[in-house]
C-alpha cells in the first residue's frame, strides 16, 4: 500500500500549482521549534488544503528545518494523510471480513466501472474519491460502504451505483 501511495503522489494533479501557500506561515511557525513536529504540521496543511500539496512539503522542510524526505515518510506511512487532491464525495468501501465475505469486491468493481476510476483515484470532476478501506465497524450491515458520515449497508453492486447515482442527480441540480 505504502509503494502505491508513493507512486500516486508521483502523478500529482495540477491543482497542486493552485494552494496558497501563505495560509501555512503560522502554522509552521507554531510548531517548527517543537519536538514531533511532523504529524502535527501534515495534519494541519491537510485541514487546510484537503491534502498535502507538494508546494507545501517543501516550505514546511526548508522553514521548519525538517528533512524533506522525513516528512514524506511520515505522510506515506499513514494512511491519513493524502498526497493528491479528492473528490467532493470520499466513498469508502469497507474490506474487512464480514464485508469480503458478503462479496465487497462486487461492489468495488461496479463503482469502479460506475465511476470510471480504479481503487484512491478521484473522477475528473473532483466529485468521487474512491477507496477500499480494511473495516468501517459495520459488519451486521455488510457489505458496507461510507459517503461522507453516510452509510449504506447490505449492499449490492447495483444498488451501491444507484446510490452514486442519486447524488450525481443531487450535484447537477
Amino acid at each position: 500500500m505504502r509503494v502505491k501511495r508513493i507512486l500516486s503522489a508521483e502523478k500529482q494533479s495540477t491543482n497542486q500549482n493552485e494552494v496558497d501557500l501563505s495560509q501555512i506561515t503560522s502554522l509552521i511557525q507554531k510548531y517548527k521549534t517543537k519536538k514531533g513536529n511532523i504529524i502535527p504540521l501534515l495534519q494541519g496543511t491537510q485541514n487546510l488544503y484537503g491534502f498535502v500539496p507538494r508546494k507545501a512539503f517543501l516550505k514546511i522542510s526548508e522553514e521548519a528545518n525538517i528533512p524533506l524526505n522525513d516528512l514524506y515518510g511520515v505522510a506515506t506511512f499513514y494512511a491519513q494523510f493524502r498526497l493528491n487532491p479528492v473528490g467532493k464525495h470520499i466513498v469508502k468501501v469497507c474490506h474487512g471480513t464480514a464485508c469480503h465475505v458478503q462479496n465487497a469486491t462486487a461492489i468495488s468493481i461496479a463503482l469502479e466501472e460506475a465511476l470510471n476510476i480504479k481503487d484512491g483515484e478521484t473522477t475528473p470532476d473532483n466529485l468521487f474519491t474512491l477507496e477500499s478501506v480494511a473495516c468501517l465497524g459495520c459488519c451486521s450491515l455488510a457489505p458496507v460502504m461510507m459517503i461522507g458520515d453516510d452509510t449504506f449497508g447490505k449492499l449490492s453492486g447495483k444498488s451501491a451505483v444507484n446510490i452514486i447515482k442519486e447524488i450525481k442527480m443531487k450535484e447537477n441540480n
